[in-house]
């Protein structure tokens, strides 16, 4: 396992390292604080860029007109306070210093199926077969460059929730709410809001009917709870391709998309990546 994870930390330093020519991508929007996204900028020679790394996990470095800018995905379980990338280059490896900032997330009660709450034995044997699969989705890492960090809605319709709520299941706590959670009918076309690859399709646990695409460098994307899944693994789409349609499969409380957006295995809110609060989806989808 070790010997995996430092080849597959080599392959990734070596494509990062590869010269690059391309334009300046429009970043999202930063907010340094749990579930926010922190840009850094590296002076340096613009044709071999640096590896970076947050706590871990290998971190998205794009050319600038001077240098490099790192994107760094703040985990919601993150604790404000002092932070750190790595930036190696070579032989030599340099630290540099960020704050996290605090944020006070709302809490929402909700009540759903006991049997989303209190698991049956069968159906927490499925969740630990499951999890460890989702993870390592979320946490791929290609060479290929976004084509665009600035996103279309993925589906038209009301947000019925907010990104990073503390959720109470049934007086039960449980983890923040990663992801943001859109209203609309079953059968609404759910599109990809940015070029990408599918990476994963299938029906979960919790998150039901879910679509999975890699958009490049440590950033993918999730949809869940779908009624149909159109997407296929290995296909490229484009922005405002069908992926799937609203459901309301799995863990839920009525029809919706939730949306989830990880940079660098962190789920971070797709807010700071939409063009804009209103925008709505690409012509042709409903």
């Amino acid at each position: 396992m070790i010997r995996s994870t430092m080849r597959c930390l080599a392959i990734i330093c070596l494509a990062l390292c590869m010269p690059i020519a391309m334009a300046e991508l429009s970043l999202p929007r930063a907010s340094a604080v749990p579930g926010g996204v922190v840009m850094v900028d590296i002076e340096g020679d613009s044709t071999e860029a640096p590896f970076v790394s947050f706590e871990g996990d290998a971190v998205m470095v794009l050319p600038r007109e001077r240098g490099w800018v790192a994107l760094v995905g703040i985990p919601l379980s993150r604790s404000p306070g002092p932070a750190a990338i790595q930036i190696r280059r070579g032989a030599s490896t340099l630290t540099r210093g960020f704050t996290i900032e605090g944020k006070q997330y709302r809490t929402q009660a909700l009540k759903v199926a006991p049997k989303h709450v209190d698991l049956s034995p069968e159906d927490t044997a499925r969740v630990e077969r499951e999890q460890p699969h989702l993870r390592a989705m979320y946490g791929t890492f290609t060479a290929q460059i976004p084509e665009s960090l600035r996103f279309i809605p993925p589906v038209k319709g009301p947000r019925s929730s907010s990104f990073g709520l503390r959720r109470v299941f049934n007086n039960q706590p449980r983890n923040p709410h990663s992801g943001m959670d859109i209203a609309a009918p079953v059968g609404t076309h759910v599109v990809a809001p940015a070029p990408g690859t599918v990476i994963d399709t299938g029906d979960y646990f919790f998150n039901g009917g879910t679509v999975i695409v890699d958009h490049g460098r440590g950033l993918v994307t999730m949809y869940c709870h779908l009624s149909r899944i159109d997407a296929k693994v290995g296909q490229k789409v484009a922005a405002g391709d069908k992926l799937g349609e609203v459901g309301a499969t799995g863990r839920v409380t009525g029809p919706h998309l939730h949306w989830g957006v990880a940079l660098n295995r962190a789920f971070v809110d797709p807010a700071l990546f939409l063009e804009s609060a209103n925008a709505s989806p690409a012509p042709g989808a409903r």
